[in-house]
């Protein structure tokens, strides 16, 4: 008989307390991943908290430090968050997890080698310098969000009870292509936010150029933790 193997420890993602419907692909829904998850809802920190130029941030890091504890009392070996936005938190989070931590999609792009990144937001007008620099990215990095009126904002942002996938898909796609027409350079197009995963294909074959999201980073980052054990 061949030796069973254990079980896989599981990677614990840091949730936004949301309502809005997470569809495969989205990095609240497990059947996102190819590696065990376990969820765990920070009550009372929502997107407005997250999605924040100026956010409360030693209201919304002592949120993520308790929710992080937990998580790695349940077993966790690693945490990321349900919020590209969270990047903000990358090193003060880090310093007081007991597992280490991937906070956002953001973390790919002082890995890129130079190549030129471009990325796509939920709100670009919250996406400030400070965000970049917390993950290590040039702070001029180019960046185009989702309309504030869109369906995206309505579900996303305001957090909806509905989501028109059609409708996210083709404002997503228009995003992507206003990206890469205002900034013709870019190499590299990066979906900070994590509820973007979905669209990727439609992106890739409106966009022609490479994309990285939350889930590559994730995926990267586990099979880190993995080989370490």
């Amino acid at each position: 008989m061949s030796e069973q193997k254990p079980p896989q420890a599981p990677l614990g993602i840091l949730m936004l307390d949301t309502r809005f419907p997470r569809i495969v692909g989205d990095v609240g829904n497990a059947q996102s991943y190819d590696h065990p998850v376990i969820f765990r809802t920070m009550q009372g920190i929502g997107s407005s908290d997250a999605v924040a130029a100026h956010p409360d941030r030693p209201r919304v890091l002592a949120a993520l430090k308790a929710n992080a504890e937990a998580l790695a009392a349940e077993g966790a070996v690693g945490l990321s968050t349900s919020c590209g936005f969270l990047a903000l938190y990358q090193d003060d989070l880090a310093a007081v997890s007991p597992v280490p931590v991937a906070t956002s999609a953001l973390l790919h792009i002082k890995s890129l080698g130079g190549r030129k990144a471009g990325v796509l937001t939920a709100s670009a007008r919250n996406l400030t310098p400070a965000h970049f620099r917390a993950v290590g990215a040039p702070e001029d990095t180019p960046v185009v969000g989702l309309p504030e009126d869109s369906s995206f904002a309505a579900t996303f942002l305001r957090n909806g009870l509905t989501l028109d996938r059609d409708t996210v898909e083709r404002e997503v796609v228009a995003a992507g292509r206003e990206l890469v027409t205002k900034h013709p350079d870019i190499e590299v197009v990066v979906l900070e936010c994590t509820n973007l995963p979905p669209y990727r294909k439609a992106l890739e074959r409106e966009l022609g150029r490479p994309l990285l999201d939350v889930l590559d980073l994730l995926k990267g980052f586990y099979a880190g933790l993995s080989s370490r054990r």
